[in-house]
C-alpha cells in the first residue's frame, strides 16, 4: 500500500470517478500509480493528458523506443514498479524478449538492438544519471544515427516525463500491483496517433 491515503475506485465520485473509468476503459484497469493521485484528480487529469502527449502521439521517434527510453530511466532509477509496468508494454509492442530483459535489468547491450538504438538508450540513461553533463554533442551523435530533431526532443521529453514518474513512485511509496500486466494496454491515444518509423541505424 502507498504511504499517503489513497481513494479507491469503488469509493470514488464525481470528477474522479469519471477519471478512473476513462483510465479503466483505455489500460485494462487503475494502476496503483494512478490511485495514489487521487486526493488531486486536477494533477491526475493533467499528468494524464502530459503522458498521452509524450509517449503516444505521432513523431519520428517510435514508441517502441520510448517504451525503451521508460524502462532504461526507470532502471537507472531503481524504480522497479515502472521498470515491470513498461518492460510489460515493450512485450504487448513485440518486443524481442531478450531486449525486453535486457532493459529490464539495467543493461542496453542486447543483440537485438542497433547501434543507434544502443547509442540512444545509453544517452537516456546518463540523461538521468548525469544531466549537468549534458552537451551539444550528444545530440550530434544522435543525429549522425538518423534522428532528427523532433525524435530527439520527444527523447528528451520521455526522459523526463519517466524521471518524474519514477519519482513519484518511490517517493510515496507505490507497491508493484498483482496483476499489473492487466493495466498496461498498448494503445491510450486516438487510433492513427502513432505510425510506424524506420529505425535508425
Amino acid at each position: 500500500m502507498p504511504w499517503i491515503d489513497v481513494i479507491h475506485p469503488e469509493a470514488a465520485g464525481g470528477e474522479l470517478a469519471d477519471l478512473y473509468r476513462a483510465i479503466a476503459g483505455a489500460r485494462g484497469g487503475v494502476a496503483d500509480v494512478h490511485q495514489v493521485q487521487s486526493l488531486n484528480p486536477r494533477a491526475m487529469a493533467t499528468h494524464l493528458e502530459l503522458y498521452k502527449a509524450i509517449v503516444f502521439q505521432r513523431s519520428s521517434l517510435s514508441r517502441r523506443d520510448r517504451e525503451r527510453i521508460g524502462v532504461v530511466v526507470s532502471a537507472a532509477n531503481g524504480c522497479r514498479y515502472c521498470v515491470a509496468h513498461h518492460g510489460q508494454a515493450l512485450r504487448n509492442l513485440r518486443e524481442d524478449p531478450a531486449v525486453a530483459d535486457a532493459l529490464e535489468g539495467g543493461a542496453i547491450t542486447a543483440p537485438g538492438l542497433s547501434d543507434g538504438e544502443r547509442a540512444l538508450l545509453a544517452w537516456a540513461r546518463h540523461a538521468t544519471l548525469a544531466p549537468a553533463d549534458a552537451d551539444a554533442a550528444a545530440l550530434e551523435a544522435l543525429r549522425a544515427h538518423g534522428y532528427d530533431d523532433r525524435a530527439l526532443l520527444d527523447a528528451a521529453l520521455t526522459v523526463g516525463y519517466f524521471n518524474f514518474v519514477n519519482r513519484l513512485v518511490l517517493l510515496l511509496g507505490v507497491d508493484l500491483e498483482e496483476g499489473y500486466e492487466r493495466t498496461c494496454a498498448p494503445d491510450m491515444a486516438a487510433p492513427g496517433s502513432e505510425r510506424p518509423e524506420a529505425t535508425p541505424t
